[in-house]
């Protein structure tokens, strides 16, 4: 007789227990941790799937008011579905870390469906190239830096490497000739990119090297059908290297030897939603249990990693010089409040339009990049100051032309455009503030003899579409592409000879403490766009602030200022690194109400916390509905090294709010979130 601890497959906080349940089938030896089984569940028995995740050859121990509850028995084993012992500890770990259910980490490590059909091969397009096949000539950096992840691959050793490295400095390389020495070693590795868009172009490389049978690819935008095939073709060891966006990080490899997170500082790799894990510390955790290299690269990376690798927690290494020895471009910052006393209120300023206009002599492409989409990013009546906002969010609504509709780029409601103000009756209304499909129609009134296409989330709905326009982009048919942070990350053309910065100032006026940060990231990346070929780039930032520090540092591509400056400040403003923040968010229906509850789980923190530990609020966050929810958050703000003591007490806040008969409809908590809106 065999003894397991199950989770039930049923994702609610009522549930969220380990039952033990008894085994005596003949095929015992089929049960082990990890495996899908069938249990009768609840008052009725009724048939659950669940999945063990602790075994015993002991009968434990259960009683209630003193009398022994009889255990029940394991109906049946499902001999297709298995997860790996470290996937168990590693989703047991989230858990506790992140304070959300077991069976919602549990299902990171699983695929949403099995096959029932045969499924399109989503890669079959994939472009293989002769000249990505064979091992490049590697720099004397390069060799390093290769060298340094190649030593501890052949040990068997853990390592975290943060690999700093400005743009077009040929990274991609190091992976793929790390990663072959993984391959050489009969081990398996992993891939991380921040976004989809860049997935098609590193594919291609990974499969014109290793072959297509030895590459997966997981992300979201696979249908259920086509991931659950990707998942049984790694399960059968037919693959080497997986590739793909945040989720990856969950593949089930069983010898692990490299993981990769490319562009580490992305936001994109925390998790929004449950569990709200971070995927650097997945990858960490993971890493640690395969004895793994894990290599964080950027040229831009996030402040906390680096403060970790000037304390030596990560081994930093860094690529100074661009691979095709071609200096970083010049950068210049253009004062837009100049241009607006001159009497020019284009978007364009007299030195953008004079660059794009002698690239496109030159028959070099151009890039433009604005942070923000649709026509207008904001709907207001002059006679009152009424603005249009989401009626379920309570946020502004940008107007989108090609629809005539307002939308909100948080839940997606859409509205048409009002022709006279709902408040006053007035026909003053109208759009303000420019989003790229303003940005793409002036662009091609200035410069109408070049083609121009658009990159954003509003022009890439149908399927291969972006793989499309970013094909056109790399084989010359289009002189300018214009777009949000799909054309600002990871992408690598080599004719690309100007890139236009419309609006620096969007991202800097976020409320947040990240916002400087984020905005010399972004600037610097889509700055890194240009020069990759046999030419010097150009880069020019526009802006109403050109003496902000973030965007003369991204200028003089001086990192390390940004980085002395920006830490001084996190230090004196007790901010990460140096503490840890923990958001909690209450739902209600009831403003009132939510607003109340809030203040009494505030309340009872204070009450909790040790000294030098503050709860900050309950406040509003720019985002006050969700759902039809009205949200108000409470902020914790503690020490570094003091984040267990607030996770325990946080998980005591959401035991009690489950028992409260007059709670609010839901509690939400993320640690260290990328997004406090």
């Amino acid at each position: 007789m065999k003894y397991a601890d199950v989770v039930i497959d049923n994702n609610t906080d009522a549930t969220d227990l380990r039952y033990t349940y008894a085994y005596d089938g003949e095929d015992e030896d089929l049960l082990r941790i990890g495996r899908r089984v069938v249990v009768p569940f609840g008052m009725h028995n009724k048939e659950t799937e669940g999945y063990v995740v602790g075994l015993s050859d002991a009968a434990p121990d259960i009683s209630a008011d003193g009398k022994k509850i009889r255990i029940k028995k394991i109906s049946g084993i499902d001999k297709d579905v298995c997860l790996t012992e470290e996937a168990v500890r590693t989703a047991l770990w989230m858990r506790e870390r992140y304070i959300c259910r077991y069976i919602e980490a549990l299902k990171c490590f699983l695929p949403v469906s099995e096959v029932k059909r045969k499924t399109k091969d989503p890669f079959e397009n994939i472009e293989l190239s002769e000249a990505d096949s064979q091992p490049k000539v590697l720099t004397e950096e390069q060799r390093k830096v290769l060298s340094c992840i190649e030593n501890d691959i052949s040990a068997g050793k853990h390592e975290v490497f943060l690999l700093k490295g400005v743009t077009g400095i040929g990274k991609t390389e190091v992976y793929l000739q790390a990663m072959q020495k993984v391959i050489d070693e009969g081990r398996q590795g992993i891939i991380l990119v921040p976004e989809i868009s860049l997935t098609p172009q590193l594919v291609g490389r990974f499969m014109s090297r290793f072959g297509k049978e030895s590459v997966a690819v997981l992300h979201s935008k696979l249908t259920p059908a086509q991931r659950s095939v990707e998942y049984k073709r790694i399960e059968k060891g037919e693959v080497k290297v997986v590739i793909g966006a945040r989720s990856a990080v969950f593949a089930p490899f069983d010898d692990i030897g490299l993981i990769v997170l490319d562009e580490e500082h992305e936001t994109s790799y925390k998790s929004d939603k449950n569990p709200k894990y971070d995927c650097l510390e997945v990858a960490t955790k993971r890493a640690i249990d395969h004895r793994a290299v894990l290599v964080l690269g950027s040229a831009t990376p996030s402040v906390v990693d680096y403060y970790r690798s000037e304390r030596g927690i990560f081994k930093r290494i860094e690529l100074k010089e661009r691979y095709n020895k071609v200096s970083l471009p010049e950068v210049e910052i253009v004062d837009m409040s100049k241009e607006v006393k001159a009497g020019n209120r284009s978007m364009f300023s007299v030195t953008l339009a004079d660059a794009v206009s002698e690239a496109l002599e030159k028959k070099k492409q151009v890039i433009l990049f604005l942070n923000r989409r649709g026509y207008s990013t904001y709907i207001s009546c002059r006679e009152c100051g009424f603005v249009l906002k989401c009626g379920e969010c309570g946020i502004s609504m940008p107007y989108h032309k090609d629809t005539g509709l307002c939308e909100c780029h948080y839940c997606g409601r859409k509205i048409r455009m009002p022709r006279t103000c709902p408040v006053c009756g007035s026909k003053l209304i109208g759009g303000y503030g420019v989003g790229t499909q303003q940005l793409e129609e002036k662009t091609r009134e200035l410069f109408p003899e070049a083609t121009v296409e658009r990159l954003d989330l509003d022009s890439i709905k149908k399927k291969g579409e972006l793989e499309s326009k970013l094909k056109r982009f790399g084989n010359g048919k289009t002189d300018i592409l214009i777009g949000t942070q799909l054309v600002a990350k990871g992408l690598d053309f080599s004719n690309v000879g100007l890139v236009g910065i419309i609006s620096a100032d969007v991202t800097l006026n976020i409320p947040d403490f990240r916002s400087s940060e984020r905005t010399f990231q972004l600037v610097t990346q889509a700055a890194g766009r240009s020069g990759r070929g046999d030419e010097v780039g150009r880069v020019i930032i526009q802006t109403y602030s050109p003496d902000n520090r973030a965007l003369t540092a991204s200028a003089m591509h001086d990192y390390d200022a940004f980085f002395e400056d920006e830490i001084a400040i996190r230090k004196a403003t007790e901010y990460p690194p140096f503490t840890e923040i923990f958001q909690i968010v209450i739902h209600d229906e009831d403003d009132e109400k939510a607003m109340e509850y809030a203040g009494r789980c505030a309340k009872w923190l204070r009450s909790k916390v040790p000294e030098g530990t503050y709860v900050l609020g309950p406040a509003a966050p720019m985002l006050m509905r969700q759902g039809g929810l009205y949200r108000y958050q409470i902020l914790i703000k503690t020490p570094s090294g003091n984040r267990k003591n607030i996770t325990a007490l946080v998980r005591q806040l959401k035991e009690q709010h489950e028992k409260a008969k007059d709670k609010s409809k839901l509690m939400t908590v993320d640690i260290n979130p990328f997004s406090f809106s």
